[in-house]
């Protein structure tokens, strides 16, 4: 079962393999925005994913939509509510970059 650290806060948290990013933190009962209930349409779950990049879900036509259109996206941004987890453990840095939709 995969871990996911959170930054800048350092919590940890198990995960199922197959479940969002934002699941993820959704089911340990932490918050973070999410205001389109995980359909890619507003953005706000913008996230950096500092380590673990290769063992989770590569990024599909909606959520690169959406990525291009918020600013201060990089090569390690995702959408929480797009990023599917593997098998590996994964560190993420929310930074509060949604578009704001």
């Amino acid at each position: 079962m995969p871990t996911v650290t959170i930054q800048p806060s350092g919590k940890t948290y198990e995960a199922a393999a197959g479940s969002t990013i934002l699941a993820a933190i959704l089911a340990a009962g932490d918050s973070i925005p999410h205001k389109c209930d995980g359909k890619a349409e507003c953005g706000s779950c913008h996230l950096f994913v500092q380590e673990g990049r290769k063992t989770i879900s590569k990024i599909q036509r909606v959520e690169n939509e959406k990525l291009d259109s918020i600013p201060g996206v990089g090569s390690k941004s995702r959408l929480a509510c797009q990023a599917i987890l593997g098998e590996e453990n994964v560190t993420v840095e929310l930074l509060g970059f949604g578009s704001g939709m």
